[in-house]
C-alpha cells in the first residue's frame, strides 16, 4: 500500500466519524430546541390561548405549560390587566404631574354637535379589561380599533340627545354612566369580549373659538341665579313676616272680641240675676243695690263731711278736725 492510499484511507475514515457526530450533534440540539418550544410560562395577569394550525384548542391558565411543538402556538392574553383608551388627548408622560397632548386628529374625534345645535369639547377616558380571551382574538378584527369606534359612537349619541348645559355642568355624572352602559351593551353584541370597568369624563369644555363667548354666556346665567336667590331670600324674609303679622292681628281681633262677648253675657246674666232679687222684694233690693254702690264709691272721694241741711251740729267737729290738720302740718 502506498503512501497516497493510507492518507486516502484515513481521511475518509475521520470524515465518516465527523458526519456521524455532527447528525448526533444536530440531533440532540434539535431535541434540546422541541423541548425548549415546548413548555412555556403564562404570568399570573394572563391567560394563554392554544390554536392547533389556527384553530382554537383549549385556554391554559397561569404557570408552567406545554405545548406540542411547531403545531401549536399560544397567544398570551392580559386578562387581568386593566387598560385604557384616551379621547380627545393622549398622556405623554404620567407620574405626579402627568403631561397631555392634542394634535389635529384627536381634536376632531373630542368635537361633539349637542342636541341644540351647539358644539362642545368632550375629552373622555375608557377602562377595560379582556375577561373573554378567544371572543377578542377570533370573534372581532382589531379589536382596539372595534372599541375606540365604539366608544366614539355611544359618545357622540348620547351627546347628541343633551343640549350644551347638560353636556358642560350638570349631566356629566349620567353621560358617563350611560356610556359606559351603552358600551358594554354593544360588545356583548358584538361579541368583542371585554368588560368596560368605568368610563371618566376627563374634561369638557366648549370648542376654543367660542369659549369666551360661553364663558359669558355662563357668567351672565351665574348673575342671573343670583339675582333671582336674592330675591327669593328677600321674599321669604319679608312675606313670612308680614303674614306672621296679620295672623297676629286677627288674633288679637279674635280675643278681644271673645272677651266683649263674654263680658256682656256676664253683664246680661249679673243683671238678669238682680231683675230676678228685684223682683221678689224691690224694696229690699233697691236699697241693697244703693248701700253698695255707694260702699263702692265713697273710699273714692278722698276725704268729705257730710253734714245735715243746716249743719250746725256738726261744725265744732268740722273746726276741730281742721285745727288737727293744720297741727299736723306745722309739726312736720
Amino acid at each position: 500500500m502506498t503512501s497516497n492510499q493510507f492518507n486516502l484511507n484515513t481521511s475518509g475514515g475521520v470524515l465518516e466519524k465527523l458526519l456521524k457526530n455532527i447528525r448526533s450533534v444536530g440531533l440532540m440540539l434539535f431535541v434540546a430546541l422541541m423541548a425548549w418550544t415546548a413548555f412555556f410560562t403564562i404570568d399570573p395577569e394572563e391567560v394563554g390561548v392554544i390554536v392547533r394550525f389556527g384553530k382554537y384548542v383549549r385556554t391554559v391558565e397561569p404557570g408552567l405549560n406545554y405545548k406540542i411543538p411547531l403545531v401549536e402556538s399560544v397567544y398570551k392574553v392580559a386578562v387581568e390587566r386593566q387598560q385604557k383608551m384616551e379621547f380627545g388627548f393622549r398622556t405623554t408622560s404620567a407620574g405626579v404631574r402627568s403631561s397631555y397632548a392634542r394634535g389635529s386628529g384627536r381634536v376632531d374625534e373630542a368635537l361633539m354637535l349637542t342636541g341644540d345645535l351647539n358644539l362642545a369639547d368632550v375629552e373622555w377616558v375608557v377602562q377595560y379589561r379582556i375577561d373573554k380571551p378567544y371572543n377578542y382574538l377570533f370573534k372581532v378584527r382589531n379589536p382596539e380599533v372595534t372599541l375606540r369606534d365604539i366608544s366614539e359612537s355611544a359618545m357622540r349619541q348620547i351627546v347628541g340627545d343633551r343640549t350644551v348645559n347638560e353636556v358642560l355642568t350638570i349631566g356629566r355624572t349620567e353621560i358617563s354612566a350611560q356610556l359606559q352602559d351603552l358600551m358594554q351593551q354593544v360588545c356583548r353584541e358584538y361579541s368583542v369580549g371585554v368588560k368596560i370597568d368605568q368610563v371618566v369624563l376627563q374634561d369638557v369644555n366648549p370648542p376654543e373659538p367660542v369659549k369666551a363667548a360661553f364663558n359669558a354666556v355662563n357668567e351672565a346665567q351665574q348673575e342671573k341665579e343670583t339675582l333671582i336667590n336674592k330675591a327669593k331670600a328677600e321674599y321669604n324674609k319679608v312675606i313670612p313676616k308680614a303674614a306672621g303679622q296679620a295672623k297676629e292681628t286677627i288674633q288679637m281681633a279674635e280675643g278681644y272680641a271673645t272677651e266683649r262677648v263674654n263680658n256682656a253675657k256676664g253683664d246680661v246674666a249679673r243683671f238678669n240675676a238682680l231683675y230676678k232679687e228685684y223682683i221678689k222684694a224691690p224694696e229690699v233690693t233697691r236699697r241693697r243695690i244703693y248701700l253698695e254702690t255707694m260702699e263702692e264709691v265713697m273710699p273714692r272721694l278722698g276725704q268729705k263731711i257730710i253734714t245735715d241741711q243746716n249743719g250746725n251740729n256738726v261744725l265744732p267737729l268740722l273746726q276741730m278736725q281742721l285745727s288737727q290738720q293744720k297741727s299736723t302740718t306745722n309739726g312736720q
